[in-house]
């Protein structure tokens, strides 16, 4: 035991991120998220968000607990799926047919969906500022824009009702027909994440989850943390431009992603440089909270 423990602090720390079972990682990550939301769920009344999402804390056995699992599992859900696609890209290991690579990618833009419809749905100041946001950005869309709001939000006639759907049923099933080929043949063991695990209750119970109550006279209000970088590109240009046409920018390439070598170099920095000005706009975003 000592000497395999030996070995493996000798391994460069590259080495060690890129021999991470990310894609596992993240399935036992979704899997908390899951348990946790259904625990939350049985307690969430639509009509009420802010209410009951603040009540579950008060009144719900270790409801603050609860609260915490599902907010940070899905948080880390999120980021080793992203770590997974990178690592998968990196070692070339993904060798599909185009259209069941186009299904397997459609994996994250639905765990963007499923982690923003959560915030959503708190019902706080930054679920109801992000909800807005992303109701006139669907609404800029010409053509089937009033469709996909009515489909996804329609926050304005239905509250979150439509949102709740998506979020416990909608998003979920989606994603798990996107993913349920590339599940059959990989599986996640718990022991091979026990660490994870420990990380994720640990922090559910030392740190709540956080909830921000609306604050009057505030002028500026920021969104999840991934969506801030749109929030800023929204103040330079079009909501259609900056809402769709960017964000659909790194979908598109990773969907068109060439074999070829040299085509598929490119395209993988072209998304690169997207994340880096992104990461730059996100910061300009932190700036002025």
């Amino acid at each position: 035991m000592q000497r395999r423990t030996m070995q493996y602090l000798t391994v460069p720390p590259l080495r060690r991120l890129l021999d991470y079972r990310w894609g596992g990682g993240s399935l036992i990550s979704l899997f908390l998220s899951i348990l946790s939301g259904i625990v939350i769920a049985l307690q969430y009344d639509a009509s009420a968000p802010f209410y009951t999402t603040s009540s579950i804390e008060l009144l719900v056995p270790y409801g603050s607990f609860w609260r915490g699992l599902h907010y940070y599992s899905s948080q880390a859900f999120f980021l080793l799926l992203l770590g997974h696609v990178i690592v998968e890209l990196r070692n070339q290991n993904m060798r599909l047919q185009r259209s069941a690579w186009i299904r397997l990618c459609a994996t994250v833009p639905g765990a963007v969906l499923l982690l923003f419809t959560g915030y959503v749905l708190r019902g706080d100041a930054t679920g109801e500022a992000a909800g807005a946001i992303a109701e006139h950005i669907c609404l800029s869309i010409p053509l089937i824009g009033e469709h996909l709001n009515n489909f996804f939000f329609d926050l304005t006639g239905s509250g979150l009702r439509k949102v709740y759907a998506q979020h416990v049923i909608g998003l979920v099933v989606l994603g798990g027909v996107a993913a349920w080929p590339h599940l059959r043949r990989y599986t996640a063991r718990w022991r091979n994440h026990l660490l994870l695990t420990a990380l994720t209750l640990l922090v559910s119970v030392t740190i709540p989850a956080p909830m921000e109550p609306n604050r009057h006279g505030l002028l500026f209000i920021a969104g999840p943390w991934f969506f801030l970088g749109l929030q800023e590109l929204l103040r330079f240009l079009d909501p259609f431009v900056a809402g769709v046409l960017i964000p659909a920018l790194p979908v598109a390439l990773l969907f068109w992603l060439p074999s070829d070598p040299r085509r598929r170099a490119v395209v993988l920095w072209a998304i690169a440089l997207w994340l880096a000005l992104y990461t730059v706009f996100t910061v300009l975003c932190l700036l002025r909270i």
